[in-house]
């Protein structure tokens, strides 16, 4: 759990606001809006906040958890050119933005585990 202006958040409540806002910052940078510094810095800020989180070992992962921290992986691996460019990349990264979204089916191949 992670405690914010006093109240617990517990894991899957952060992975749903924190995909809310993944999902965002993707989509921005590919339609140019969001410069990609500031994709990396919600990557660092993101792990920050799970840094506070309390027993989020002992949590069992959810689909969602998996894509989130697959997806959230991927950002910070590949070079901002290959994430903008590559079209094989970026239909593997849009089916985890979309079964984020609630619009797509569980990605296969999809490792994601917590840092």
């Amino acid at each position: 759990m992670i405690i914010t202006a006093g109240k617990r958040v517990d894991v899957q409540r952060f992975i749903d606001r924190k995909a809310k806002q993944l999902t965002f910052f993707v989509r921005g940078f590919w339609e140019l809006r969001i410069p990609y510094r500031e994709v990396d810095l919600y990557f660092w800020d993101t792990l920050e906040e799970w840094a506070h989180i309390e027993s989020r070992c002992d949590a069992p992962y959810s689909q969602k958890e998996r894509v989130f921290w697959h997806l959230l992986h991927q950002l910070h691996y590949w070079p901002e050119q290959k994430l903008l460019r590559d079209p094989y990349l970026r239909s593997e990264l849009t089916t985890c933005i979309e079964y984020l979204e609630g619009e797509g089916q569980y990605p296969l191949d999809c490792i994601g585990i917590r840092p």
